[in-house]
């Protein structure tokens, strides 16, 4: 008799395919980095859905609900994994001007988050879902962030996003009328009156942009975007609220950049600096700066992270170089500090910093 027979092999390979069904998950690397989870785009969705009915005008018109007769506020989106160790210098920044702007902070619930107990900061936390880099969770956060300053205030006329890295580099009166100041996109047809422009990176000709492109596999972003409309960007930026509320009503090209990249692409996948610029460039182009008010230094990454700067760093010379731009405007905040630069910061907030 002869194990070989086909009997015998045909028996074993019976018997083996609930061992290789259980085994093969824990054996094979899976091909696409992790996803969001259905119940967290469940309830994205409701959210979503709240805040753009209630930024919809009442009389049936089709943009945004009148604001109120009060100043314009600027709403500071904070996303962070980790403490906001420079809470008190934001809180030097916000002094004074409690009327014209508003808080609100996205934790990764998986963090021990312990936040100084400024005035500020202080119950500004919004309902939040699980980050991973290199995945579209960090663009669901933004877009949570986004939906929850819709909702919160109807004055709120421009939503700046920062980290928990990120510091002011302008006292607030001047960042303020940086925004106010701006000249405005095109007045649509039929109105008077010029709108507020977001100022957002939006990069076309980026050497690596077909690689990131593709990072989902080849073809899967088309029809809905095509490689020549496909933009890349910086991951913080400042919206006017009606593109604020153009993000959180999209569904067409959510559909494709909520796809997980490819785990081989893991280098190459930034859904949030892809994302964003690419929806406002194929939306209203002409209704944005494409660059950042948030300077970052990029000419020492290391593994995807811009350089980190350290107590020794910071001076007055430092700050007088991290606002110049090419751009109009001189940047506004700038990024990425190690936590105990804040000592080192508070001391030139009041003599430097704060005094343009």
């Amino acid at each position: 008799m002869y194990t070989s027979s086909p009997f015998v092999i045909s028996a074993l390979l019976v018997f083996s395919l609930p061992l290789i069904y259980v085994l093969a998950p824990r054996i094979l690397q899976p091909r696409t980095l992790p996803t969001i989870p259905e119940p967290d785009e469940a309830d994205d969705l409701a959210l979503f859905r709240r805040a753009t009915l209630a930024s919809v005008d009442p009389a049936g018109g089709a943009g945004l609900r009148r604001r109120p007769p009060s100043p314009p506020k600027i709403a500071f989106m904070f996303l962070t994994n980790s403490d906001i160790s420079f809470a008190p210098i934001w809180e030097k920044f916000f002094r004074g001007h409690e009327q014209l702007f508003n808080v609100y902070v996205h934790a990764d619930p998986a963090a021990e988050l312990v936040l100084p107990p400024t005035r500020s900061f202080k119950g500004r936390f919004i309902p939040s879902k699980a980050t991973q880099r290199a995945s579209p969770t960090l663009i669901s956060a933004a877009r949570r962030l986004l939906a929850a300053a819709l909702l919160d205030d109807p004055s709120n006329a421009f939503f700046a996003l920062v980290s928990q890295h990120c510091v002011p580099i302008h006292s607030f009166r001047f960042v303020y009328d940086a925004l106010l100041a701006d000249p405005g996109a095109p007045a649509p047809a039929g109105s008077l009156h010029r709108r507020h422009r977001s100022f957002i990176e939006i990069v076309s000709d980026d050497p690596g942009l077909y690689t990131r492109y593709i990072a989902r596999g080849d073809n899967v972003m088309v029809p809905e975007v095509p490689f020549e409309r496909f933009r890349v960007g910086s991951q913080f930026f400042i919206l006017a609220r009606r593109h604020a509320l153009l993000v959180v009503r999209d569904r067409r090209l959510w559909k494709k950049f909520r796809m997980p990249c490819l785990k081989k692409m893991e280098d190459s996948c930034y859904p949030e600096e892809h994302y964003f610029p690419t929806l406002l460039d194929m939306q209203d182009p002409n209704g944005c700066t494409r660059y950042t008010l948030t300077r970052v230094n990029w000419t020492e990454s290391i593994g995807g992270h811009p350089h980190t700067y350290t107590p020794a760093e910071i001076s007055g010379d430092l700050i007088v170089e991290l606002r110049r731009s090419n751009s109009t405007y001189s940047y506004l905040f700038a990024r990425k500090f190690s936590p105990d630069c804040l000592d080192p910061l508070l001391e030139i907030a009041d003599t430097v910093i704060f005094r343009d």
